[in-house]
C-alpha cells in the first residue's frame, strides 16, 4: 500500500518531527535502509539508538489524539489511485488492496471509498509478506487461480519475488524508495512487467485480457 497506493511523504515528515531529527535526514536514511535491503524500522535505530518504536507510537497517541500521527488519510492518495481504479473496474476486473499494515489502515482505506473489491490488512490476518501464506489468502480472497492474479507491488523481496514464486503475474511498481532502488537489484528481473505508475498498470492489464474485455 505504501507507495504503491499512499504517498508516505507526510507519515516520515511526521515522525522526522516527532523524533527531532531534520526531515531531510530521517528521509535520508530511510532511503539508506532501504538501499542496503535492511528493514525500514532500522531507520528509527540509526537515527534513535534504543528507540521503543511501540512505545513511541502509545506516547504519541496520548500527545496527540486528534493528528494523524503515523497514519495516512486520502490526502496521501496517490493522483493515479482513483482513475486506475475506476478503469480496472470497467474493464470487470477486480481490484483487491493487500499489504502489511496495522489494523487501523483498514478503516482508513475503507473511508476513501476507492471502491475496492476487497481489502487486506496484515495484523488483520497474521500474516505478512512476504510469508506464502499471504499471497494464498488474497488468492482465496479473488476466489482466483494464483496465474489468474496480477500482484502490484513497489518492492522486490516483499512483493515480486514472493508473488512469483506463488505462480502470480508480477508488476513491478517503480516509486518511493524501495521501487527506485530495487528496481536495480537482479532480481528485479523476475517481474513480468515494470511501471511507473498505476495508468501504466492499467495499461498492462488491459493488453493482458484483450481488446474484447
Amino acid at each position: 500500500m505504501g507507495e504503491t497506493l499512499i504517498d508516505e511523504t507526510r507519515l516520515w515528515s511526521r515522525w522526522a518531527d516527532r523524533l527531532g531529527v531534520p526531515r531531510l535526514a530521517f528521509l535520508g536514511v530511510l532511503g539508506g535502509v532501504a538501499a542496503l535491503g535492511r528493514p525500514h524500522r532500522d531507520a528509527f535505530q540509526i537515527v534513535r539508538p534504543g528507540l521503543d518504536v511501540e512505545a513511541e507510537m502509545r506516547a504519541w497517541a496520548a500527545d496527540e489524539p486528534s493528528s494523524l500521527r503515523n497514519h495516512f488519510d486520502g490526502d496521501d492518495l496517490y493522483p493515479d489511485v482513483r482513475r486506475a481504479f475506476c478503469e480496472l473496474r470497467e474493464m470487470g476486473l477486480q481490484v483487491i488492496v493487500a499489504g502489511n499494515q496495522p489494523t487501523e489502515a483498514g478503516p482508513a482505506l475503507s473511508a476513501m471509498d476507492l471502491g475496492a473489491d476487497a481489502i487486506v490488512i496484515s495484523d488483520d490476518i497474521g500474516l505478512q509478506k512476504p510469508d506464502p501464506r499471504f499471497f494464498a489468502h488474497v488468492c482465496s480472497v479473488a476466489g482466483a487461480a494464483p496465474a489468474e492474479v496480477m500482484y502490484v507491488g513497489d518492492r522486490v523481496d516483499n512483493d515480486v519475488r514472493p508473488a512469483r514464486t506463488a505462480g502470480m503475474v508480477t508488476v513491478l511498481l517503480r516509486r518511493g524508495p524501495w521501487g527506485y532502488l530495487q528496481s536495480e537489484w537482479p532480481d528485479a528481473a523476475l517481474a513480468d512487467h515494470v511501471c511507473g505508475n498505476l495508468d501504466g498498470v492499467v495499461e498492462v492489464a488491459r493488453s493482458r485480457i484483450g481488446p474484447d474485455r
